[in-house]
């Protein structure tokens, strides 16, 4: 299978970021063919920001970086998963993972 084949329904896709080690879900983003590309060729999580319109590398302002292990794409080639260790806490809040919240 090749990257361009991931992005036939849209140009961004989402992608699951799950630590290696422990298997815990830290966060969900949002990645396109260039910030695939990217990580493969670095080793780290790219992802775009739709909020910033741009790409970005999961780290480089808290040094936090998520360090690939593995990736895997689902059985629709629509989401990718990151297999990963991270550096750091994985969520901007602090938190090792984006998923820290119940809900009510």
């Amino acid at each position: 299978m090749e990257i361009k084949d991931l992005f036939k329904k849209s140009d961004l896709i989402p992608v699951i970021i799950q630590d290696s080690e422990t298997l815990e879900v830290l966060m969900l983003g949002f990645t396109n063919e260039e910030a695939v590309r990217l990580s493969m060729e670095t080793g780290t999580a790219w992802f775009w920001s739709r909020s910033r319109q741009k790409l970005w590398n999961k780290g480089e302002t808290s040094g936090n970086f998520l360090h690939i292990v593995d990736m895997k794409t689902d059985c629709d080639y629509d989401t990718l998963l990151y297999m990963c260790r991270p550096d750091g806490p994985t969520c901007h809040t602090g938190n090792r993972s984006c998923f820290f919240r119940d809900l009510d």
